[in-house]
């Protein structure tokens, strides 16, 4: 399975901003997408999670309340709907998948990352 994340873009602070997650090939009702940033010089961050089978998603702290993540079995993607945008929110947002729960926020965890979408919120 390749991942393909798009819908970055510029916007101001308390913008929103869709981004999607493409899946090529079949994705088992065990898998688990996540989305990801990562900011200059900084680790790569959880952003959240989504269990493809049952829907169950997980949230970092810095976007609980703010993003939504969601996913579209007909399209073969994962959205993540981003709301009141801060310039904090700005990186490279990527995606991964996993088997298993959908509770894990390591990095390494994940597999088969494909290119990531950039997003910048300026204030």
């Amino acid at each position: 399975v390749q991942l393909q994340a798009s819908g970055g873009g510029s916007v101001q602070a308390g913008d929103s901003l869709r981004l999607s997650c493409a899946a090529s090939g079949r994705i088992f009702s065990s898998t688990s997408i996540g989305w990801f940033r990562q900011a200059p010089g900084k680790e790569r961050e959880f952003v959240a999670s989504i269990s493809w089978g049952d829907r169950r998603t997980f949230y970092g702290d810095s976007v609980k309340g703010r993003f939504t993540i969601s996913r579209d079995t007909a399209e073969n993607t994962v959205v993540l709907q981003m709301t009141g945008l801060k310039p904090d929110d700005t990186a490279i947002y990527l995606c991964g998948l996993r088997v298993g729960s959908p509770r894990i926020s390591e990095p390494a965890d994940y597999r088969n990352w494909g290119q990531g979408t950039l997003v910048t919120v300026s204030s």
